[in-house]
């Protein structure tokens, strides 16, 4: 298996495959590099590099009990693209990985970078604060968190039979295969680092970062998000990025990358070549 060993210790595993321009993807919570199997089989018979990496204490990374923080993601991701010596990148983040793209990108510089999009992420900020009114409560996260700690392997088969995917509305087409995929990735990673996890991706302000990038950013996301809600995410951090394009997708649900790859991958192809 290939892997990199970050300055504190922590074994980060990573795909490589194919030559050409480099694609980078990172995961959304609590899943692997493998919730990325359809972008990275498309972008490879395109003739790109794709690369995807396990995050700190999920799939086949260390699950290490510290360090499920967005420095610290950032911080891995490009020790990583150090490590394969990225240049002219493109990075793609889902969710969680969307915000550790962007506070990637603020943090360390452009100079490995050409392009990013990102899909149902979570900047700029998830959690409701009085400047940010529009969020999500605190007791929501609170919630997220008691299940993982109590009763995750249920939890993980709930979330992406129900609003992960859609699969709770009227007239969906739930796909078992979908759902425990889903939870197969989820169970691999640890509990901790879940736990820890769901702080980081509501809690972390990304508007500065937003702020600080140059770089075209193609902003994706569904107006029938149940995780991420739309008005309070993908509008806004297309507003506060210099070179941001905002495309929304009418009723496509927040695991979009999956049941609605066909159309993903081909808008993420038209902005890579454009």
């Amino acid at each position: 298996m290939s892997s990199i060993k970050t300055k504190d210790g922590v074994e980060i595993f990573y795909k490589d495959w194919g030559a050409g321009q480099p694609i980078v993807f990172s995961h959304g919570w609590p899943l692997s590099s493998d919730d990325w199997d359809a972008q990275m089989m498309f972008f490879l018979g395109k003739g790109f590099r794709v690369i995807a990496h396990d995050r700190r204490g999920h799939g086949r990374s260390s699950q290490v009990a510290d360090g499920h923080d967005m420095d610290h993601y950032a911080d891995d991701l490009a020790a990583l693209t150090a490590h394969l010596d990225l240049k002219n990148a493109v990075h793609v983040g889902h969710s969680t990985g969307g915000g550790e793209v962007v506070h990637y990108i603020a943090r360390h510089g452009e100079s490995r970078v050409a392009k990013a999009a990102i899909i149902a992420a979570v900047p700029p900020l998830m959690v409701k604060t009085e400047a940010n009114p529009g969020g999500l409560p605190k007791e929501v996260f609170d919630g997220l968190q008691a299940q993982v700690a109590t009763n995750r392997s249920q939890f993980y088969y709930d979330l992406p039979a129900g609003p992960f995917y859609g699969f709770n509305r009227p007239g969906a087409k739930k796909s078992e295969a979908i759902v425990w995929n889903w939870w197969r990735q989820g169970m691999m990673g640890g509990a901790k680092a879940h736990y820890d996890g769901i702080v980081a991706f509501s809690q972390t302000d990304f508007t500065e970062d937003l702020k600080k990038i140059n770089v075209p950013v193609l902003v994706m996301h569904g107006d029938d998000d149940q995780i991420v809600p739309y008005a309070d995410s993908g509008p806004l951090s297309a507003k506060l990025l210099k070179n941001g394009t905002l495309k929304t997708y009418k009723g496509f649900p927040h695991g979009m990358p999956t049941t609605e790859h066909e159309t993903i991958n081909a808008d993420l192809l038209a902005f890579i070549k454009g």
